[in-house]
Protein backbone atom coordinates (compact mmCIF):
# COMPACT_ATOMS: atom_id res chain seq x y z
CA UNK A 1 0.00 0.00 0.00
CA UNK A 2 0.97 3.55 -1.24
CA UNK A 3 -0.17 6.45 0.47
CA UNK A 4 1.01 10.18 1.09
CA UNK A 5 0.85 11.64 4.37
CA UNK A 6 1.13 15.05 6.11
CA UNK A 7 1.92 16.45 9.99
CA UNK A 8 1.42 20.20 11.03
CA UNK A 9 3.88 20.88 14.09
CA UNK A 10 1.74 22.06 17.07
CA UNK A 11 3.77 25.25 17.75
CA UNK A 12 3.09 26.25 13.83
CA UNK A 13 6.34 26.78 12.28
CA UNK A 14 6.35 22.73 10.46
CA UNK A 15 5.24 20.36 7.86
CA UNK A 16 6.57 17.15 7.07
CA UNK A 17 5.22 15.49 3.90
CA UNK A 18 5.65 11.57 3.24
CA UNK A 19 5.40 9.30 0.34
CA UNK A 20 4.90 6.43 2.77
CA UNK A 21 5.04 2.69 1.01
CA UNK A 22 3.81 -0.37 3.51
CA UNK A 23 4.73 -3.89 3.28
CA UNK A 24 3.94 -6.84 5.48
CA UNK A 25 6.94 -5.90 8.19
CA UNK A 26 9.30 -3.07 6.50
CA UNK A 27 8.20 -0.06 4.62
CA UNK A 28 10.39 2.74 2.63
CA UNK A 29 9.45 6.67 3.48
CA UNK A 30 10.46 9.59 1.35
CA UNK A 31 9.55 12.38 3.36
CA UNK A 32 10.63 16.37 3.87
CA UNK A 33 10.55 18.78 6.80
CA UNK A 34 10.17 22.36 6.44
CA UNK A 35 10.97 24.33 9.81
CA UNK A 36 9.95 28.15 9.86
CA UNK A 37 12.24 29.81 13.04
CA UNK A 38 13.25 33.34 14.29
CA UNK A 39 16.84 32.16 13.18
CA UNK A 40 15.86 30.90 9.51
CA UNK A 41 14.55 27.78 10.26
CA UNK A 42 15.89 24.95 7.88
CA UNK A 43 14.66 22.13 5.21
CA UNK A 44 15.50 18.70 5.69
CA UNK A 45 14.45 15.54 2.86
CA UNK A 46 15.04 11.65 3.66
CA UNK A 47 14.93 8.55 2.12
CA UNK A 48 14.41 5.43 4.62
CA UNK A 49 14.27 1.66 4.12
CA UNK A 50 13.46 -0.23 6.78
CA UNK A 51 13.56 -3.76 6.06
CA UNK A 52 10.86 -6.78 7.01
CA UNK A 53 12.16 -7.70 10.44
CA UNK A 54 11.10 -4.14 11.17
CA UNK A 55 14.99 -2.72 11.50
CA UNK A 56 16.48 0.49 9.96
CA UNK A 57 18.43 -0.62 6.85
CA UNK A 58 19.13 2.50 5.37
CA UNK A 59 18.35 6.02 5.79
CA UNK A 60 19.95 9.38 3.83
CA UNK A 61 19.38 12.93 4.97
CA UNK A 62 19.99 16.04 3.53
CA UNK A 63 19.18 19.39 5.75
CA UNK A 64 19.58 22.65 4.28
CA UNK A 65 20.16 26.35 5.87
CA UNK A 66 20.54 29.46 4.99
CA UNK A 67 24.04 29.09 5.37
CA UNK A 68 24.78 26.00 4.64
CA UNK A 69 23.71 22.18 3.57
CA UNK A 70 24.81 18.56 5.44
CA UNK A 71 24.12 15.39 3.98
CA UNK A 72 24.43 11.76 6.15
CA UNK A 73 23.60 8.45 5.13
CA UNK A 74 23.04 5.98 7.39
CA UNK A 75 23.35 1.92 6.61
CA UNK A 76 22.74 -1.07 9.28
CA UNK A 77 24.62 -3.90 8.44
CA UNK A 78 24.39 -7.80 8.55
CA UNK A 79 26.57 -8.33 11.83
CA UNK A 80 24.95 -5.09 13.46
CA UNK A 81 27.19 -2.59 12.72
CA UNK A 82 25.88 0.93 11.56
CA UNK A 83 28.06 2.54 8.59
CA UNK A 84 27.93 6.68 8.61
CA UNK A 85 28.58 8.39 5.53
CA UNK A 86 28.81 12.30 5.84
CA UNK A 87 29.93 13.08 2.33
CA UNK A 88 33.10 14.15 3.47
CA UNK A 89 34.31 10.35 5.45
CA UNK A 90 32.82 7.46 7.10
CA UNK A 91 33.03 5.81 10.02
CA UNK A 92 31.33 2.29 12.14
CA UNK A 93 30.08 2.44 15.16
CA UNK A 94 27.78 0.12 17.25
CA UNK A 95 25.42 2.14 18.78
CA UNK A 96 24.81 -0.04 21.85
CA UNK A 97 23.17 -2.49 19.38
CA UNK A 98 20.46 -0.23 18.36
CA UNK A 99 18.25 -1.41 15.39
CA UNK A 100 15.78 1.81 15.20
CA UNK A 101 16.43 5.82 14.34
CA UNK A 102 15.01 8.37 15.54
CA UNK A 103 14.89 11.61 12.95
CA UNK A 104 14.30 15.08 15.60
CA UNK A 105 10.70 16.71 14.61
CA UNK A 106 10.03 13.73 12.91
CA UNK A 107 5.97 11.77 13.75
CA UNK A 108 7.23 9.68 11.32
CA UNK A 109 10.73 7.68 12.80
CA UNK A 110 8.43 6.49 15.88
CA UNK A 111 6.92 3.91 13.94
CA UNK A 112 9.90 2.07 13.23
CA UNK A 113 9.71 0.84 17.16
CA UNK A 114 6.62 0.89 17.47
CA UNK A 115 5.45 -1.77 14.25
CA UNK A 116 8.61 -3.60 15.16
CA UNK A 117 7.36 -4.43 18.71
CA UNK A 118 3.77 -4.44 17.42
CA UNK A 119 3.03 -2.67 20.53
CA UNK A 120 -0.17 -1.33 18.64
CA UNK A 121 -1.37 -4.56 18.71
CA UNK A 122 -0.06 -6.31 22.17
CA UNK A 123 0.82 -5.06 25.35
CA UNK A 124 4.68 -4.07 26.17
CA UNK A 125 7.22 -2.41 27.49
CA UNK A 126 10.23 -1.96 26.14
CA UNK A 127 13.81 0.66 26.94
CA UNK A 128 15.71 0.09 23.50
CA UNK A 129 18.79 1.66 22.44
CA UNK A 130 18.12 4.22 19.71
CA UNK A 131 20.42 6.29 17.26
CA UNK A 132 19.34 9.99 17.02
CA UNK A 133 19.80 12.20 14.56
CA UNK A 134 19.13 16.12 15.02
CA UNK A 135 18.04 18.30 12.58
CA UNK A 136 19.78 20.91 11.08
CA UNK A 137 23.00 19.62 12.51
CA UNK A 138 22.79 16.05 11.64
CA UNK A 139 24.65 14.80 14.62
CA UNK A 140 24.12 11.37 15.19
CA UNK A 141 24.39 9.81 19.00
CA UNK A 142 23.34 6.53 20.90
CA UNK A 143 20.39 7.14 23.54
CA UNK A 144 17.64 4.79 25.27
CA UNK A 145 13.85 5.72 24.85
CA UNK A 146 11.47 3.69 26.15
CA UNK A 147 8.32 2.91 24.47
CA UNK A 148 4.64 0.93 26.19
CA UNK A 149 1.45 0.00 25.50
CA UNK A 150 -0.97 2.67 27.06
CA UNK A 151 -3.88 1.12 24.85
CA UNK A 152 -4.16 -1.22 21.98
CA UNK A 153 -6.24 -1.38 18.82
CA UNK A 154 -9.77 -0.85 19.05
CA UNK A 155 -12.72 -0.86 16.79
CA UNK A 156 -11.92 2.67 15.78
CA UNK A 157 -8.56 1.08 13.93
CA UNK A 158 -6.38 3.23 17.01
CA UNK A 159 -3.77 2.38 19.20
CA UNK A 160 -2.09 4.40 21.93
CA UNK A 161 1.63 3.94 23.01
CA UNK A 162 3.42 6.07 25.47
CA UNK A 163 6.79 7.23 24.99
CA UNK A 164 9.55 8.51 27.03
CA UNK A 165 13.10 9.89 26.43
CA UNK A 166 14.76 11.43 29.68
CA UNK A 167 12.21 13.63 30.91
CA UNK A 168 9.88 14.28 28.08
CA UNK A 169 6.47 11.71 27.98
CA UNK A 170 4.14 11.76 25.71
CA UNK A 171 0.83 9.45 24.47
CA UNK A 172 1.25 9.12 20.71
CA UNK A 173 -2.23 7.49 19.20
CA UNK A 174 -1.03 5.39 16.11
CA UNK A 175 -3.40 3.68 13.21
CA UNK A 176 -3.71 -0.45 12.53
CA UNK A 177 -0.13 0.34 10.70
CA UNK A 178 1.19 1.87 13.30
CA UNK A 179 1.61 4.88 11.69
CA UNK A 180 1.25 8.15 14.17
CA UNK A 181 -1.95 10.17 13.89
CA UNK A 182 -1.09 12.38 17.14
CA UNK A 183 2.31 13.33 18.55
CA UNK A 184 1.16 15.64 21.43
CA UNK A 185 3.54 18.33 21.60
CA UNK A 186 5.26 17.99 18.48
CA UNK A 187 2.45 17.14 15.53
CA UNK A 188 -0.50 16.03 14.57
CA UNK A 189 -1.46 14.45 11.11
CA UNK A 190 -3.57 16.25 9.17
CA UNK A 191 -6.94 14.10 7.03
CA UNK A 192 -8.54 15.78 4.43
CA UNK A 193 -12.27 16.35 4.81
CA UNK A 194 -13.69 14.85 1.91
CA UNK A 195 -17.10 16.01 2.81
CA UNK A 196 -16.46 19.90 1.97
CA UNK A 197 -16.25 20.78 -1.90
CA UNK A 198 -13.48 22.11 -3.01
CA UNK A 199 -13.08 25.19 -3.94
Amino acid sequence: MTTMLTWRAEDGHGLEGVRLLLGSGGFRALGRLVRAEPDGGFTASYRLVVAEDGTLARLSVTSATAERERHLTLNRTDDGMWLLDTGTGGSRADFAGAVDVDLAYSPMFNTIPIRRLALHRTAGEHVIPMVHVSLPELEVQAVRQTYRTVAELDDSGRATVGFEWDDFASDLVVDADAVVESYPSLAQRLVVDVTRPAG
